[in-house]
């Protein structure tokens, strides 16, 4: 795609609306091409320039069969990024992030390992000796723990990269990553510090058709990545 036409496409999804001046982190201040009705708007050019790296990274982490954990809890980025993520096998969280889950991973394995086990012995009716309230009690367990941990089912180490929409909203798992030297590459908002991203795009976080165009984007490169790896 031709960067004139990317940059059609990215304006016809909205990707270009930012926040309100007032909520503008000043890391972003050169990648705002002016503000229209106290609202900034982000320059697509440069947008594109940042998806571009972004994309060539992860081209690499393809090639090279890396791990990359999908990140976001905002209700228009769930059902997108877990489609994404299971389209390549990886990882994902959409509901909540629990804390540890970079940094803490040996316990947070161990939860996971729980849930599997559970889920395997009801599969297999091992659960069925129990009486049925100590049945309603193993299935209200797995349903707590499948909300949270089912995209992590089979992560048997920490990621080698995270994928989140949002980098100030998903702040403690950004962190985390920060402290174990784990490269983020983030769908960020006029309202976010690009600095907390190793691969930062500045563009709309906001908006399903601004994030879907992204997500696409960077499942498109893990793809193209990986048939360049097979040649």
């Amino acid at each position: 795609m031709q960067k004139e036409t990317k940059i059609n496409e990215m304006f016809k999804a909205g990707a270009h609306f930012g926040y309100s001046k007032t909520r503008r982190h000043p890391s972003v201040v050169s990648y705002i091409l002016t503000t229209k009705n106290k609202t900034d708007i982000v320059d697509l050019e440069k947008s594109n320039e940042l998806l571009e790296k972004a994309k060539d990274f992860v081209k690499i982490l393809s090639k090279e069969g890396k791990q990359i954990l999908f990140l976001s809890v905002k209700p228009e980025a769930k059902k997108i990024m877990k489609d994404a993520a299971m389209s390549i096998n990886m990882p994902y969280v959409t509901e909540r992030w629990v804390g540890g889950v970079l940094t803490n991973f040996s316990e947070i394995k161990k939860r996971i390992a729980k849930l599997e086990d559970l889920m395997d012995k009801k599969e297999k009716g091992e659960l069925d000796v129990y009486t049925k309230k100590e049945r309603k009690l193993f299935n209200d367990q797995i349903h707590k723990m499948n909300k949270v941990f089912s995209g992590l089912i089979g992560l048997r180490k920490v990621p080698d990269v995270i994928f989140a929409i949002d980098s100030k909203k998903e702040k403690i798992a950004v962190t985390e990553a920060e402290k174990m030297k784990i490269p983020v590459i983030s769908l960020s908002n006029t309202d976010c510090n690009m600095k907390d991203s190793s691969y930062p795009i500045i563009g709309n976080d906001a908006s399903t058709s601004s994030i879907k165009f992204f997500v696409d984007e960077i499942i498109k490169a893990y793809n193209e990545g990986g048939l360049t790896s097979k040649e």
